[in-house]
């Protein structure tokens, strides 16, 4: 079967994204793999490469070209992963092409055009979707289809040290800016793990703000992330993809939302009465540590 990914990924998009996909092509072990994306300033395609599969860039989010690239590659199924796809979009690329399968990834419960229609998070209802994708779309929602990789599959059977007091994760390209903002208010005797990746525009910034801090150890591109986060204490993160992670290996955290299409995770933290913080102000960061006697 030949599968073509359709996703982005840049310092204003995120790294989720692209993440997550990695992990959905691994469960297709004997399949011709491509990845269309745009070569967007930031972006994560260089990990799909290391991956093994191949990048092909498109000029623009236009469906002549994505539907000129599925007849010329003979795409079975095409996954859609991306916020600027909708029905319309996907209605005209099945009229276009019979015989493809289309499965679309979608956790903001939009509408879809779709055979299949993945929700992976742990608070995904399948019943808000009755009126959204056409009658004989196959739904897979909620935690028995969340995308881990190996890594968290393995942690979750050891147990670690905990030598870290704070394990920080405010997304790949962190376009709230606020990993600086939370570092200043850790306690300096605390151990801090802060994740990004090279998609983060403040990475220079960041570098240069721990520099002499030993207390502060920070993970670029990092492939150990299971690891680091089974090593911490209190996760701060934000209510995404990590938090199936985090919750996945039984982490504490605080989730702090930074963008609309967190809403629905975040309602569902908050109605389980977890620790969540909306448009997150530092100072309420800190109360909430502070309670919580993390700092």
């Amino acid at each position: 079967m030949n599968i073509l990914f359709r996703a982005d990924s840049s310092s204003t998009i995120g790294t989720g994204h692209i993440m997550r996909d990695l992990v959905l092509a691994k469960q297709y072990p004997n399949s011709k793999i491509f990845f269309a994306t745009q070569n967007l300033e930031g972006n994560l395609n260089s990990k799909i490469i290391e991956s093994g599969y191949e990048v092909i860039n498109l000029s623009r989010n236009a469906i002549d070209e994505l539907d000129s690239l599925i007849k010329k590659l003979n795409i079975d199924l095409l996954i859609i992963d991306h916020y600027e796809i909708n029905y319309e979009y996907e209605k005209q690329l099945s009229i276009l092409n019979s015989q493809l399968s289309i499965m679309v990834l979608d956790d903001t419960y939009e509408k879809h055009y779709c055979d299949i229609l993945l929700n992976h998070n742990i608070s995904a209802d399948e019943s808000k979707y009755k009126d959204l994708v056409p009658y004989d779309c196959e739904l897979r929602c909620g935690s028995n289809y969340t995308l881990l990789r190996n890594e968290f599959l393995k942690e979750k059977e050891i147990q670690r040290e905990k030598i870290y007091d704070f394990f920080i994760a405010m997304g790949g390209a962190d376009t709230a800016e606020l990993n600086t903002k939370i570092l200043e208010i850790l306690p300096k005797n605390t151990r801090v793990a802060l994740v990004t990746t090279n998609a983060n525009r403040n990475l220079k910034d960041l570098k240069k703000y721990v520099e002499n801090k030993k207390n502060i150890s920070l993970f670029i591109n990092s492939n150990e992330m299971a690891k680091i986060i089974n090593q911490s204490k209190l996760a701060i993160i934000t209510p995404s993809v990590t938090v199936n992670e985090v919750y996945f290996l039984g982490i504490d955290f605080i989730a702090i939302k930074t963008a609309d299409n967190q809403e629905d995770i975040y309602q569902y933290l908050q109605k389980n009465r977890y620790n969540v913080l909306d448009k997150v102000s530092i100072n309420r960061l800190s109360i909430l540590l502070k309670r919580l006697e993390y700092a």
